[in-house]
C-alpha cells in the first residue's frame, strides 16, 4: 500500500512538472510570436507609406506640381497617385522642377525650380507634408544673389542648405543658400565666392567631422541657345568648414567633364568622399583633407558614355548607388574598401530610360529612381528626356531587383498630360 502511494506521488509530481513545462513552453512560444508580430508592426510603421514626386508639365503650359503616391507595399493601391498639388499663381509654369529636400522633422518638403530665373519666378518652393494626403503649398522664396536651384541638405532644428548653381543672372559664381526654420533666406555662402567655376550642384555633410563638400558641375547659362559655344562643364569639389560655412580647399579634377554629385562616405575615419566624372566615365575617391582625388573605377566597363550622375550611400558607408543616365542603368557597389569599390549589381532599366534622381528608404531596403534629367526643349542645348517612369528596386546586401508591383508612368498618370518627374522624397 505504501509503495502504491509512493508511486502515485511520484507520478503526480512528474505530471505537475510536465504541466508547468508545457505552460512555460507555450508562454515562450506565445511571447516569441508576439515579439515577431510587434517587430513586423514596428517595421510597417517605420516604412514610408507615401512617395512625393516633384514634377513639371511636359508642355510647360499647366502648373508644375507635387504628386503624392501610395508607397505602402501592403496596400492594394501601391504605386497609385493619391493627389497632386499644383503650384499656384502666375509663376506656376515652366520652373523645371528639379531636386527636393525633406525637413528633418518630416513636415516640410522644399523643392527647386532649375529654370525659374528665365521667367523671373521664385526659385524655391515649400509644401506642408505633415499630413501627406492633405499636402498643400506653403510659400516660395527667391534668393537675391543666386539662382538655378539644385540640391537640398536639411538642417537640425529646421531649415536647409541649398546649392544654387548660378548667380542672380545664372552665371558663375553660384552660392549655397541657408534657409532657417521659418523658411527664410538668412545667408548666401560664402560671402566672397571663388570666381573660378564655382557652380555648386551636389552637396554632402558630416557635422560630426565639421565637414561639408559641394561639387561644381556646369555654368548654367552655357546650356542656353542664346549663349554661343558649347557646354561649360566643371570638374571640382569644394571642401568646407561646415560650422563656419567657409570653403577650405578646392579639389580640381580637370578631365571629369562635370562633377555633378559628391557624397562624403559615412563613418569613414579619413573623411573621404566619392564623385563621378560625367563625361570621362570615372568614379573618383576624394581625399578631403589633402585636396586630392584618384580614379578608382572605370564606368566604361559597364557602358562607355553612360553619364554616371547622382549617388546615394547607405548609412554604414558600405554600399554606393550611382545612376548612369545615358546607359539606362543603376549600379550598386560594395564600398567596404573605399579605394577598391566592387560592383555588386547593375540594374538595367532600358537604353532610353534615362535614370537620374534616386533615393533610399529609411530602412535602406528600397531604392526609388526617376527617369528624367533635363530637356531644355527649343531654348537650350540639353535634351535628356528619359521615359518619365518611376521605378522601385528591392535592395539586399548584395543586389538590386526591380519591384514589378510598382508601376508608375508620368506619361499617362495625369489628366493634364505627360509630365517630367524629377525629385523624390518618402515619408
Amino acid at each position: 500500500m505504501t509503495r502504491f502511494v509512493h508511486q502515485r506521488s511520484v507520478a503526480f509530481i512528474f505530471g505537475a512538472l510536465l504541466s508547468v513545462a508545457v505552460v512555460l513552453l507555450g508562454t515562450g512560444i506565445s511571447s516569441a510570436g508576439q515579439e515577431d508580430e510587434k517587430a513586423d508592426h514596428d517595421r510597417r510603421l517605420n516604412h514610408e507609406r507615401h512617395l512625393f514626386v516633384w514634377a513639371g508639365d511636359q508642355s510647360r503650359t499647366n502648373p508644375d506640381f507635387l504628386a503624392v503616391i501610395n508607397f505602402d507595399e501592403h496596400s492594394s493601391h501601391y504605386g497609385e497617385v493619391i493627389k497632386t498639388v499644383p503650384l499656384p499663381g502666375p509663376g506656376a509654369t515652366g520652373n523645371e522642377p528639379h531636386h527636393v529636400g525633406l525637413s528633418q522633422d518630416g513636415k516640410v518638403l522644399a523643392t527647386g525650380g532649375l529654370l525659374s530665373v528665365l521667367k523671373g519666378q521664385p526659385e524655391i518652393f515649400f509644401f506642408d507634408v505633415s499630413d501627406p494626403e492633405e499636402a498643400k503649398f506653403i510659400s516660395s522664396v527667391n534668393p537675391p544673389l543666386s539662382s538655378i536651384t539644385d540640391d537640398f541638405e536639411p538642417l537640425p532644428g529646421g531649415g536647409f542648405l541649398v546649392t544654387m548653381m548660378g548667380g542672380s543672372q545664372g552665371h558663375a559664381p553660384g552660392r549655397v543658400v541657408e534657409l532657417n526654420k521659418d523658411l527664410k533666406v538668412v545667408a548666401e555662402h560664402p560671402k566672397n565666392p571663388p570666381e573660378g567655376g564655382f557652380n555648386p550642384h551636389g552637396i554632402s555633410v558630416r557635422p560630426e567631422f565639421n565637414l561639408m563638400a559641394t561639387s561644381d558641375f556646369i555654368c548654367p547659362t552655357s546650356t542656353l541657345n542664346s549663349v554661343a559655344g558649347g557646354l561649360d562643364l566643371r570638374g571640382s569639389i569644394r571642401i568646407w568648414d561646415f560650422e563656419r560655412r567657409q570653403i577650405l580647399r578646392t579639389v580640381d579634377i580637370p578631365n571629369a567633364g562635370g562633377t555633378i554629385d559628391v557624397k562624403l562616405i559615412p563613418r569613414d575615419s579619413e573623411g573621404r568622399a566619392y564623385t563621378a566624372g560625367m563625361l570621362d566615365d570615372k568614379l573618383y575617391l576624394v581625399d578631403t583633407q589633402h585636396g586630392t582625388a584618384m580614379a578608382v573605377f572605370d564606368f566604361t566597363s559597364i557602358a562607355e558614355g553612360g553619364w554616371p550622375q547622382l549617388m546615394r550611400m547607405t548609412r554604414d558607408g558600405q554600399r554606393l548607388f550611382v545612376t548612369m543616365n545615358q546607359a539606362g542603368k543603376v549600379v550598386m557597389f560594395d564600398t567596404s574598401e573605399p579605394s577598391a569599390p566592387r560592383i555588386l549589381s547593375t540594374l538595367d532599366l532600358g537604353p532610353t530610360s534615362g535614370p537620374h534622381y534616386l533615393r533610399l528608404t529609411r530602412d535602406e531596403r528600397r531604392l526609388v529612381i526617376s527617369d528624367y534629367f533635363l530637356n531644355e526643349d527649343s531654348f537650350g542645348k540639353v535634351h535628356a528626356e528619359g521615359d518619365h517612369k518611376i521605378h522601385v528596386a528591392k535592395v539586399t546586401n548584395d543586389g538590386l531587383a526591380l519591384d514589378l508591383r510598382f508601376q508608375l508612368d508620368f506619361n499617362t498618370a495625369f489628366k493634364t498630360g505627360p509630365a517630367r518627374p524629377h525629385g523624390l522624397a518618402m515619408k
